[in-house]
């Protein structure tokens, strides 16, 4: 697709670790460094972000409308100030009428939220990318029932956003079982990693998403994501872009100590 922006899955981390530095100290500085380097990687400064996050779920699709998104604190037992930090970066009612044309056109019905405020899903992925929050954002909701094929029809009918300057970002994660997250998960998150790796940078186009689509056959699938919230944005990344390659920004093999976490690029870097 001439002059289209890539497409992001990004590993988004742990509530508002961006505003936890004394806490969490050297935690995150791979994942931080991955997202800053996002910027190099776009090579221009994006007409707007729209970020599908894992920590929207709706029975049916919904776009963020407002001009001033507010902030939505979805995150429990973190230190007080963490319940205050703002990413004040406005919304952009324009895009999503965009969004939920090209949508409707493809037959997915979508409906406006103008008080739908930034999740952390969102707002902490988004602070290092962009810390003066001046871009204009848009939150897109998953889909419960967590079909892969859906997620994925839904990142085709968007893919024309790409050329139009829209920086297209699914975020989740990699590995997702919250009751195993330290060393009972380390099995787990590195097969189902090493399976990911192979599908998503090895395979042709093709094989690539009929290898998702399929995805809780792999190796530890249900391990790695009991529930699937945190992986359909990387099926509507991965729609965006379906026949560009892609490739590894960010990997751990000892996050938290001992999970395997990636993200992924589809499509060329500036």
């Amino acid at each position: 697709m001439p002059n289209a922006l890539p497409t992001f899955f990004v590993s988004h981390g742990g509530g508002p670790w961006p505003f936890m530095k004394d806490q969490y100290g050297s935690t995150y500085d791979k994942l931080e460094a991955s997202l800053i380097d996002m910027r190099r990687q776009v090579g221009v400064r994006p007409k707007a972000v729209l970020v599908v996050s894992s920590h929207w779920e709706q029975a049916g699709l919904m776009v963020s409308s407002s001009a001033a998104p507010g902030m939505i604190y979805d995150y429990g037992g973190f230190p007080p100030h963490t319940y205050h930090v703002s990413y004040p970066a406005p919304g952009s009612p324009e895009l999503a009428r965009q969004v939920a044309d090209l949508l409707g056109q493809a037959g997915h019905a979508v409906s406006p939220d103008p008080l739908r405020g930034f999740d952390h899903g969102t707002f902490s992925m988004l602070y290092p990318v962009y810390p003066q929050a001046d871009m204009p954002v848009v939150q897109l909701s998953i889909k419960l029932g967590y079909d892969p094929q859906t997620h994925m029809d839904i990142g085709r009918a968007l893919a024309p956003l790409r050329s139009e300057g829209v920086l297209i970002i699914g975020s989740g994660l990699s590995y997702h079982n919250l009751r195993q997250f330290g060393p009972g998960g380390q099995k787990a998150s590195h097969g189902f990693d090493a399976w990911l790796q192979h599908v998503l940078r090895k395979l042709p186009p093709a094989e690539r998403g009929a290898a998702m689509l399929h995805w809780s056959e792999a190796p530890y699938a249900r391990l790695a994501h009991p529930r699937e919230d945190h992986l359909m944005p990387l099926m509507v990344a991965l729609g965006a872009a379906e026949n560009e390659p892609a490739s590894c920004v960010y990997h751990e093999d000892d996050f938290f100590g001992s999970l395997a976490v990636s993200s992924f690029r589809f499509g060329a870097a500036a």
